[in-house]
């Protein structure tokens, strides 16, 4: 996926393009989630889908729900829902860093010289 050591660095512009391309996947990852955490509030808490969306924009935000699950379905959701939205937090986080890390440290090993 990433060039190796002896390819030179890409060029900012498709340095950009790699990272519009993390980027959307990371949107369509995050928008994805937010509709399954939302279809979850509305069916196990029957939540209005304006406070679906909030309790999920809030854990998917690592902010924690606005309203306590009152049944049990709906605290199973919610617990396994938190569970998966750290997990989307740091994957995402990771989706996002990773060409600007491997960006710094391709520069630093690149085996050629850098042109200006």
């Amino acid at each position: 996926m990433y060039e190796s050591r002896r390819t030179p660095p890409l060029s900012p512009r498709r340095f950009a393009r790699r990272m519009a391309n993390h980027l959307g996947v990371a949107l369509v990852s995050v928008g994805f989630s937010l509709l399954v955490g939302m279809w979850g509030y509305e069916h196990y808490e029957r939540l209005p889908w304006r406070d679906a969306f909030l309790n999920t924009a809030m854990l998917l935000g690592g902010m924690g729900p606005v309203n306590a699950p009152q049944t049990n379905g709906g605290k199973l959701f919610a617990g396994f829902y938190a569970l998966y939205a750290g997990g989307l937090f740091l994957g995402v986080a990771g989706l996002l860093l990773a060409p600007v890390i491997h960006r710094i440290a391709h520069r630093l090993h690149w085996e050629g010289t850098v042109s200006p």
